[in-house]
């Protein structure tokens, strides 16, 4: 399909959920691990959304893209410039909307806020829902505190949104 000059595809969900469960645990030696520096959560969450896209978009400043620690957009790393890039991008790469809890599928990613918003502070990646999609049968992974299958209800947030991701554009 195109959208205006870009040609839209789907999200490959399978592949995003199999790099979540692969990686869950570990680190991938292609990417820093910001552990260390603040979390690693949206590192992780870009890296599941690279794979279920596998098209980075290197507009700078505004972009989404990891060439290297130094080398990477905001929203690479950033939790509230993720939601941001994903919900405004008109240009390759992942596109979604903030979406309610029923349309959530595996591959898409939630986003919590502790203190309350706008500040969010953690982006877990669901892997598993339950029908019908509710939060008590939504299962994460992440990074920071490694989780997989891990249910979304055992976080205590004072804020949550869905970010549903559309498709790719090339």
């Amino acid at each position: 399909m195109i959208d205006g000059t870009r040609l839209v595809r789907p999200y490959n969900r399978s592949r995003a959920v199999e790099y979540a469960h692969k990686w869950a645990f570990g680190r991938n030696p292609k990417y820093f691990s910001f552990d260390k520096l603040g979390g690693d959560c949206t590192n992780f969450a870009s890296q599941v959304l690279f794979a279920g896209s596998n098209v980075m978009n290197y507009t700078p400043t505004y972009g989404w893209y990891y060439i290297d620690s130094n080398r990477r957009t905001a929203s690479w790393t950033g939790v509230n410039f993720l939601y941001n890039f994903l919900v405004n991008n008109k240009g390759s790469g992942p596109y979604a909307q903030e979406s309610d809890v029923r349309d959530i599928e595996p591959g898409d990613i939630i986003q919590l806020s502790f203190g309350g918003a706008p500040n969010f502070d953690h982006s877990p990646v669901v892997v598993q829902v339950g029908s019908p999609v509710s939060l008590q049968n939504i299962l994460i992974a992440a990074h920071t505190y490694d989780r997989d299958y891990y249910p979304i209800t055992k976080y205590n947030w004072v804020d949550i949104r869905f970010i549903h991701i559309l498709g790719v554009r090339t």
